[in-house]
């Protein structure tokens, strides 16, 4: 267990590189070798990396007893992975198809492809892919944050106290803040920063749908 928690980035690190090498293989077996069946084990193996890297993370949190920056990377890799990650490795998957399609000279959509392609240029559909994800975001912002808080807190009415009173914002002291440590108080404003940016940026599709 020493090893694993010595080695704990080189071994995340490793992972990502296989993991991204799977699917680099995955596209090679399913667009020049035309081999689905070969292909889905690559998408298999690439699971089989996220599922390792979250072993990891829970293995050495219940070992340290410690939430620490390790633990708080692998999450947001492996929320991304089964949220938005879906959604973007299709949307890869289409344009590959359509552009090696059109490199060999045949066709590799079909129908419903082309459909959904249509769909996500159309500007309702787009505002709306924009305000679910906006919503996704706000969901996994909040729990994140409710999490972080309740770890530097002792009670829901200290927590509802820095809810009232957002002084301790412009202090920019972690012993003055809800978080428990300096690297969650960093992550914590950091993501809050990035969420109001996304959240502004994904309803001004519904706002300007022109723009």
């Amino acid at each position: 267990m020493e090893l694993l928690i010595e080695y704990q980035w080189g071994i995340f690190i490793a992972a990502e590189i296989l993991s991204v090498l799977s699917l680099i293989l995955f596209g090679f077996f399913r667009y020049f070798l035309v081999n689905k069946r070969v292909s889905v084990l690559f998408v298999f193996t690439f699971l089989a990396f996220i599922v390792l890297e979250a072993v990891l993370a829970l293995m050495i949190y219940q070992h340290t007893g410690e939430f620490s920056t390790f633990q708080i990377v692998i999450t947001i890799f492996v929320i991304y992975a089964c949220t938005f990650g879906i959604f973007d490795f299709l949307r890869l998957d289409r344009w590959m198809r359509r552009k090696i399609g059109e490199w060999r000279g045949v066709e590799l959509l079909n129908e419903k492809d082309y459909q959904t392609m249509a769909r996500e240029k159309d500007s309702k559909c787009k505002a709306k892919k924009y305000r679910v994800s906006a919503m996704i975001h706000l969901v996994i912002f909040l729990i994140a944050q409710v999490i972080f808080w309740s770890m530097g807190t002792e009670s829901l009415q200290e927590m509802l106290m820095y809810i009232k009173d957002f002084s301790w914002v412009d202090v920019g002291n972690v012993e003055q803040s809800p978080y428990p440590n300096e690297t969650i108080y960093s992550i914590g404003r950091i993501w809050c920063l990035v969420f109001i940016v996304d959240f502004i940026y994904s309803w001004s599709y519904t706002i300007f749908p022109s723009k």
